[in-house]
């Protein structure tokens, strides 16, 4: 999973193709450290979504920025743009289910 900040958050996003995953975390966050592990294993049998976090605090700037206040938060990007915030528990079943009516509904606004 590739650690992002706000200097390079924008430009790697729009540069990646494909399904990509945000979670914005924090390393204290017991719930932030299942979910990184939820989503490395969820993406290592899922080929071709590829996985970016964020750590907020480190970098308050991006949290302010997708008025992020309830840690775990999980975003979607789809070929370089927002596309929703992911609302699911980390079963893969569950995650499935929420990713796949993500992708089918249109974008949402970015924050």
């Amino acid at each position: 999973m590739t650690a992002l900040d706000q200097f390079d958050f924008h430009g790697r996003l729009e540069d990646t193709r494909g399904a990509v995953v945000v979670l914005f975390s924090a390393p204290g966050c017991a719930s932030c450290r299942h979910w990184k592990r939820f989503l490395l294993d969820y993406a290592g049998m899922h080929a071709g979504l590829a996985l970016y976090q964020v750590n907020v605090q480190q970098d308050m700037a991006l949290a302010h920025e997708f008025g992020v206040f309830h840690l775990p938060a999980v975003y979607l990007y789809l070929d370089g743009r927002f596309h929703c915030e992911l609302q699911s528990e980390a079963r893969p079943e569950l995650f499935d289910a929420a990713l796949h009516e993500a992708l089918q509904a249109p974008p949402q606004e970015a924050p």
